[in-house]
């Protein structure tokens, strides 16, 4: 029935003996018996077999999930993760035995392909993918498929959009394994760059002309005397500007360029049905949308993980190279550690390991360099950082291949981030459910990892809606409309799914904000001022779950 009005006198305790009442059901099924010629009724009793929700698991329905839900009584909110540890499909990886100084830079996986049967060949998309390897350089993958990297030249972006917005970092050029401190005494972990806006003409401008200078000092260094030559140490720190983040996100202005990455295999492709980040249902800017990058020597793109652990894709336009530095997903609890020692924030920080911190712990890197032409694909997890060498343009944008590896990744990350109170910006519960309304899944491990994050949900959405229901708070029903984003709490930025605490801000109704249930509570313990929105039915959410199963490879 309808939850009663928040407005009508309700009598709390009333309310909650309803609830009680109705989570302990008596099933009462009336039995037709003929008995000499008469019909009567004979009452049998039938008890409802509950499972309790301790013992529920991925093989109940729905229906014995929301069965179990209403028969606990939970103080409080309900927490629990949306892993199931015992799902982990993380490869082992030995951190005892210490490995040998010359086996700490081990060789990067490097293909070359034949022909363009091979780019397509799902061979490759194994490899990319197996959790072993962290990472994997594509040589001449451009020349294979015949893309035309023509049309992200400085040239050519200039002639499509001068007055395009480019985000400027202000950089110390230096040696890519090295970082100096601000005193240029020590090496260390922080790495400072301080913002600005420019547009791709003036970049372009100053890409050219900082081409032009080096040719112009390399001349003029020939020239000069044995004698004469300046120390590199008393050399003036140089400093540099990075062009970054630039969006090529818009159809229509960047038409020829998208369409030229189509030619790229499926699994490396901005959008496709098996890409996680096609089923958000909206644009996340640089993830499944292009971003370039124009870069001089020296630029840095510091330390990191890509947004909740998803791979990326990143193709050198050229005409200078760049220098990539990867660690294997495994060790970044270690890397973490060694940001926090330098008092720098892992997740939202800017920081450039140093190598010798990592060698004397043991942790192998990844070194190599990217030509024009190459393409890295990046895996689930990967901690890595990059430094052009030459004058170069870059293209990147993240994939969410959907593997038992990626998805446990991103989940993982879905959940820190909420603990770092650092926003998902991949909403991971809608892109689940999205994802099991609309994909088939062969794939035993990646089945359920999804269907039990499913489950969880439904608990959480089930257990949350009685403890509201039985606080006599109006729950309204509002479906969602196409294109409409996934919410997040206006405070914490944690991700809110299905149930939104909605205020309006100063009172106005044009500004409606959505919090999660604790921020709401903090606010007004009592949700007075808070309207509860329901995006989804509970039936809706239950056939999805229930018709969510592991399809066989043959069908």
């Amino acid at each position: 029935g309808k939850p009663p009005s928040s407005l009508a006198p309700v009598d709390p305790l009333k309310l909650k003996a309803l609830s009680m009442g109705l989570s302990k059901e008596l099933k009462i099924i009336l039995i037709k018996m003929q008995s000499a010629g008469r019909q009567t009724f004979n009452i049998s009793e039938v008890e409802e077999q509950r499972i309790p929700l301790c013992k529920i698991s991925i093989k109940n329905t729905a229906t014995e999930v929301i069965r179990a839900c209403k028969g606990t009584r939970v103080k409080g909110k309900f927490k629990e993760s949306f892993l199931l540890p015992a799902f982990s499909v993380k490869p082992n990886i030995d951190i005892e035995i210490p490995i040998p100084r010359e086996k700490l830079n081990p060789p990067t996986p490097s293909i070359y392909l034949e022909s363009k049967r091979d780019a397509f060949s799902p061979v490759l998309l194994q490899f990319c993918t197996d959790p072993k390897n962290a990472v994997t350089v594509i040589r001449g993958l451009a020349g294979s498929l015949r893309l035309n990297l023509g049309l992200f030249s400085t040239k050519s972006l200039v002639e499509a959009n001068s007055d395009h917005a480019v985000e400027v970092r202000t950089q110390v050029q230096q040696p890519a394994d090295e970082n100096w401190d601000s005193s240029g005494s020590t090496q260390t972990w922080p790495c400072e760059s301080s913002r600005s806006h420019t547009t791709i003409a003036k970049y372009a401008q100053y890409q050219a002309s900082s081409f032009q200078e080096s040719l112009q000092e390399e001349k003029e260094s020939e020239n000069e005397e044995e004698g004469e030559q300046t120390s590199d140490q008393s050399a003036a720190t140089k400093i540099i500007k990075f062009g970054t983040n630039i969006d090529l996100s818009d159809p229509k202005r960047w038409k020829p360029q998208l369409q030229e990455l189509l030619k790229l295999p499926a699994f490396m492709r901005v959008e496709s049905s098996n890409n996680m980040l096609s089923h958000v249902g909206h644009t996340i800017l640089g993830m499944n949308t292009v971003q370039l990058y124009m870069k001089v020597p020296g630029s840095r793109t510091p330390g990191h993980q890509e947004n909740n652990n998803f791979c990326s894709v990143n193709i050198n336009i050229g005409p200078g190279d760049c220098e990539w530095f990867a660690v294997h997903e495994h060790y970044w609890e270690a890397i973490n550690k060694f940001c926090e020692k330098h008092g720098v924030d892992y997740l939202t920080g800017s920081w450039w390991p140093v190598l010798e911190d990592l060698y004397s712990s043991n942790i192998p890197v990844y070194r190599f360099i990217q030509r024009p032409g190459d393409l890295v694909w990046i895996n689930a997890g990967t901690v890595h950082w990059v430094q052009a060498v030459g004058w170069c343009n870059n293209i990147a944008w993240n994939v969410g291949p959907l593997n038992s590896y990626q998805y446990q990744l991103a989940l993982e990350r879905f959940e820190w981030n909420e603990v770092k109170k650092v926003k998902s910006i991949v909403p991971m519960i809608h892109v689940s459910w999205n994802v099991a309304r609309t994909i088939k899944i062969n794939d035993q491990d990646t089945f359920k990892m999804i269907k039990h994050c499913l489950m969880q949900s439904i608990k959480h959405i089930q257990i949350l809606r009685d403890q509201l229901v039985a606080a006599g708070k109006k729950i309204c029903y509002q479906s969602r409309v196409k294109d409409e984003p996934a919410y997040y709490c206006n405070e914490c930025d944690v991700e809110v799914f299905d149930l939104l605490f909605v205020t309006s801000e100063n009172g106005s109704k044009k500004t409606y904000v959505v919090h999660c249930e604790d921020c709401a509570r903090a606010k007004s313990p009592s949700l007075a001022g808070v309207v509860v929105l329901e995006q989804y039915r509970i039936e809706e959410l239950m056939r999805t779950y229930d018709s969510f199963v592991l399809v066989s490879n043959t069908s």
